[in-house]
């Protein structure tokens, strides 16, 4: 109760934040709870999808199984530089997708929707949907920018940060940003629009 898991009237049901920190099958009360997860082999939704995955479950095992996907998923190359210096570069830094992906899960709307989170792995960049546009004083115009930040779900946002997955609060874009930067991958774009808002990430070229 203290934690905001189960409500304080009797007979004590659980809350949403209970449900989806703590509940066996989340999806089974809240059917917008899992990600979608689309391996395409192409730059469109029309090529041909090579992998597909739903990931649900209480937080932890979610946020868990996410990031096992999303390390399966990276490809790692060997370039030989001057010399005999052997460097290895991923087409995406693991950090990005991790922020860019738990901002999602975090921030999403859960109110008055079914539309889970979706990620999308094409051939040249990954596309992260989070269900619900920007949110208080976060707008289109100052979206992703730092410093500013609102919570649409605040108390999931503690229980992310109790389970040791938002290090600070506000910062998830800006360590994406950097990440990019050290791996020489292309700026993030962002699409924010009234019913959802989407991240590109863009390979490395």
């Amino acid at each position: 109760m203290s934690l905001r898991m189960i409500s304080r009237k009797e007979p004590y049901p659980p809350t949403v934040l209970g449900l989806l920190t703590l509940g066996l099958s989340p999806r089974e009360f809240l059917p917008c709870t899992y990600i979608q997860f689309l391996r395409i082999e192409g730059t469109s939704l029309n090529d041909p999808i090579k992998v597909q995955h739903e990931l649900d479950g209480p937080l932890p095992v979610l946020l868990r199984q996410l990031d096992e996907l999303l390390r399966i998923h990276i490809s790692v190359e060997a370039r030989i530089l001057a010399g005999d210096r052997e460097v290895r570069a991923a087409d995406y830094p693991l950090a990005t997708l991790q922020q860019v992906a738990r901002n999602a899960v975090m921030h999403r709307n859960y109110d008055g929707t079914n539309a889970p989170v979706r990620i999308y792995w094409f051939s040249d960049r990954v596309e992260i949907q989070s269900p619900g546009g920007p949110f208080g004083q976060v707008n289109r115009d100052n979206f992703g920018q730092p410093g500013v930040t609102d919570y649409r779900n605040p108390h999931l946002a503690e229980a992310m940060k109790n389970l040791g997955y938002v290090q600070r609060f506000g910062a998830g874009f800006e360590i994406a940003r950097s990440a990019l930067i050290q791996n020489d991958n292309p700026p993030l774009e962002i699409l924010v629009e009234d019913t959802y808002i989407a991240v590109i990430i863009r390979s490395r070229q």
